[in-house]
């Protein structure tokens, strides 16, 4: 089953090791990153492939489309700004229009753009990286922008699993991991462990959920 795989957000933290965990599952990996020289450098560790992607950037991601012939697994990686430091009722409505436009509108971008290459593939699997402060069965006060961005990020992985079938097409929470933004929890090996999970199902695996390692998630 391995293929072609690619990876938003992928020169840092948990982004590096799913990129590190396809590529030993033997698929050809796409590190991708905002900063091209790291998105290179951790390419030239794990022995993948590497490109500049902006997915607030509609041009940066057309462009990475046509420059990618096969797609197999498109993991939507990249999020910005844990705002434990807001609240609704006074938070900043630029930033969060910031968090949306990368949190929710670039995977959005990016399953748009590459939808035509998972339709052709055998085994697509699309895998939106959410959280479980998205989750509204849980939700309360904080981190406003972040919580709601992964929110909406969830309600489009439902639409996309209907919109795309034969391919599969999940939101997977890595749980509390060690990364920048975390600041804290388990490692950050199994947090991508949870999420590479949902790129190696089946075929015949679920589609249109919500999983932390390998478990349903409450919405």
């Amino acid at each position: 089953m391995p293929g072609t795989a690619l990876v938003t957000g992928g020169a840092r933290g948990l982004g590096v090791e799913i990129c590190r965990l396809l590529a030993e599952a033997n698929y050809t990996v796409w590190c991708t990153a905002r900063d091209e020289a790291a998105a290179r450098r951790v390419a030239a560790q794990l022995g993948v492939e590497a490109a500049r992607l902006d997915i607030a950037d509609e041009a940066s991601v057309d462009a990475l489309a046509a420059q990618v012939d096969e797609l197999d697994v498109l993991v939507n990686n990249a999020a910005i700004d844990y705002d434990t430091d807001q609240r609704a009722l006074t938070a900043d409505l630029d930033r969060v229009r910031r968090d949306l436009d990368t949190n929710l509108l670039g995977a959005w971008r990016m399953a748009q753009a590459f939808a035509p290459h998972l339709r052709r593939s055998a085994h697509g699997r699309l895998v939106n990286v959410s959280s479980g402060a998205g989750a509204l069965t849980s939700m309360g006060a904080g981190t406003p922008a972040y919580s709601l961005s992964k929110l909406a990020l969830n309600g489009l992985t439902r639409m996309l699993a209907d919109e795309l079938p034969g391919v599969l097409v999940n939101a997977v929470c890595p749980g509390w991991t060690a990364t920048d933004m975390g600041g804290g929890g388990r490692p950050v090996v199994e947090g991508a462990r949870s999420v590479v999970w949902a790129c190696l199902l089946d075929d015949d695996g679920p589609t249109g959920g919500f999983f932390r390692d390998g478990r349903p998630l409450a919405w």
